[in-house]
């Protein structure tokens, strides 16, 4: 559990200032994450990483010199907002390109993807290279699906070492992507980890057992078998890493991480098995590294990694580096300076990762009195919302917990917060499509995390398709949601029957389509179409996960009904409720 804390809710930006002092001769705080003290040479690639909190040295502690040029820091194991990966790409752009690296999560992949697309929109080469290391997560076959480990360690340094020594982003991403396919991870947790602020673990390992093919989020591992010995446990991991030994896998850089709560004696006793049994399967161990590396906060586990070197991968492997998290070869720290903004105060003194607020919308045409009323009832709509999720938040949490990382009602009240905080900050004039694109940046920028995206992106399609016409129809709220149905079915990748939200929406927008379609009324509508969202989330407890964490730990999920789905669901509720309500007070 965590012992020292301020606000739970500003935990990560709290850490994130003091590492940003402790280590002020390699870093600067930056809004959204950290980047190097001094900036790139001209024309160099800018590796940037990033993810949720949580994992320290990931991922903060990797950046310095042949590591990464800058660390995207979301909250505790939330990915990052688009806004906040943007920020930190242009403190850290030395006119090279950028290239994204991560561990593969979907709301990583949502938020720097889209990331991404914008600076290539500037002008900007920008570039990603998804880490997918877990043996646990996915099948051999399946391997692009596996999630990221600590193996993402290997790639940050192999992709690192190859821009520090001058390399195109062409070559850059090759090899980083490269490395990617050659590394191979593989977990055990022995007990889970407890969120800022909370007073149980997100899971528990029955005693005397341990839990294989733990995620570091939070996630309880595939499967519990009886505690080994040390010796045991070194042939438990490296089984099926060794099972996809490359047909030239003669070396190998070697990774033994803990997961935070393992002490390092454990560790070393553990590396020393690693190093027997390994050398015996005729493995040529390369610089390892034994300590903790990516962590999950408080977890008692801890997980081996491989790297399969080739001759240009050693080299590479070999390079020197130097962050405040890992040292190697020759370099030393970078010399201090201070990074200054565009107002010329130093970067150290700008706010913390996900408090900034995004860039104010363009000026536009004034709203209509139509669009002005809507964007009255849509702030009342918010508020009531938020409190219809935070008065279910624990059971929202424990749901996820179940697969996942416990953190879904968090992520959703914190995110509707900052909707609300939003909406209601805004000038009263300013319209419906105005006020929902404000609020699903915010939620997006404050929430993070696959469902703060998907939410985010939601609210501003449904100011988007509303507009701001001189009068608003009960057809025009059903192709304002068909239109966010629609805008969150492309960005998430995924279908009704996947075991995610859209098991709830899609029958919230099929009803809702249907009802208005017939003539009957909005209330009646809404209510109707509530129904359909309930039913649909009570479905997904007959599904098995086939996107998102939960994914590799499908049998544990059913029976259980998909926390995102349950959340749309009383969303859907509060909307028919409130609306009964209002029309009844007309």
């Amino acid at each position: 559990m965590t012992r020292i804390l301020g606000d739970a809710d500003a935990f990560v930006a709290d850490a994130l200032r003091g590492f940003a002092r402790a280590h002020a001769d390699e870093v600067s705080l930056v809004d959204g994450g950290v980047v190097r003290v001094n900036p790139l040479e001209p024309g160099k690639v800018a590796v940037l990483i990033g993810g949720g909190s949580g994992h320290y040295p990931a991922f903060a502690g990797y950046v310095g010199t042949g590591l990464a040029a800058g660390a995207v820091c979301g909250n505790v194991f939330t990915s990052p907002s688009t806004a906040q990966a943007l920020r930190v790409a242009h403190a850290a752009d030395a006119g090279g390109g950028i290239l994204f690296t991560y561990g593969r999560y979907a709301g990583d992949v949502i938020h720097f993807g889209e990331a991404e697309r914008r600076l290539r929109d500037e002008g900007i080469d920008a570039r990603t290279v998804l880490i997918t290391d877990d043996v646990a997560s996915a099948p051999p076959e399946a391997a692009d699906e596996r999630r990221g480990i600590a193996g993402i360690v290997c790639v940050f340094h192999i992709a690192g070492a190859a821009a520090e020594r001058g390399d195109t982003i062409d070559e850059v991403e090759r090899l980083a992507a490269h490395a990617n396919s050659r590394t191979r991870s593989h977990g055990v947790a022995f007990a889970g980890c407890t969120l800022p602020g909370a007073d149980h673990a997100l899971f528990e390992v029955p005693a005397g057992q341990m839990s294989i093919g733990l995620g570091i989020h939070g996630e309880p591992g595939v499967r519990d078998v009886p505690l080994q010995s040390a010796s045991e446990l070194a042939v438990t991991l490296a089984a099926p890493l060794l099972e996809e030994r490359p047909h030239d896998g003669r070396r190998a850089a070697v990774i033994v991480n803990g997961l935070g709560s393992v002490k390092y004696e454990e560790l070393f006793v553990l590396f020393g098995c690693v190093v027997e049994h390994l050398e015996a399967q005729g493995v040529e161990i390369v610089e390892p590294l034994c300590g903790e590396f990516v962590t999950s906060l408080d977890m008692a586990g801890v997980s081996l990694t491989l790297l399969w070197l080739d001759d240009e991968l050693e080299e590479l492997w070999r390079a020197p580096a130097s962050s405040p998290a890992l040292r190697k070869g020759g370099w030393s720290a970078d010399t201090p300076s201070v990074r200054a903004t565009a107002a010329g105060r130093p970067a150290e003194v700008e706010s913390g990762p996900g408090v900034g607020q995004a860039p104010a919308p363009a000026t536009s045409a004034p709203a209509t009195p139509a669009a002005q009323r809507a964007a009255v009832l849509a702030r009342r709509m918010l508020i009531s919302a938020r409190e219809a999720i935070a008065a279910e938040a624990d059971r929202l949490g424990e749901l996820d917990a179940i697969a996942g990382d416990g953190d879904h009602g968090i992520g959703m009240t914190r995110g509707l917060t900052a909707a609300v905080e939003a909406a209601e900050s805004a000038d009263e004039s300013i319209g419906v499509e105005e006020l929902l694109e404000r609020a699903g940046d915010a939620w997006s920028e404050t929430a993070g995390g696959t469902s703060g995206a998907l939410w985010g992106a939601a609210l501003a399609e449904v100011g988007r398709s509303l507009g701001s016409p001189e009068a608003f129809t009960a057809a025009d709220v059903a192709a304002a949601v068909a239109s966010a149905h629609a805008r969150v079915a492309a960005l998430g990748g995924a279908a009704p029957g996947d075991k995610t939200m859209l098991d709830a929406m899609a029958p919230f927008d099929q009803t809702l389509t249907e009802r208005v379609q017939a003539g009957t009324g909005l209330a009646a509508t809404l209510a109707a179409a509530a129904a359909a969202a309930r039913s649909g989330a009570d479905a997904t407890s007959a599904m098995t996960p086939r996107r998102g964490r939960a994914r590799p730990l499908a049998e544990r999920s059913i029976g259980h009904p998909d926390p995102g789905a349950v959340s749309f669901s009383i969303i859907a509720a509060d909307l028919a409720g409130w609306v009964a309500d209002f029309n009844g007070s007309e």
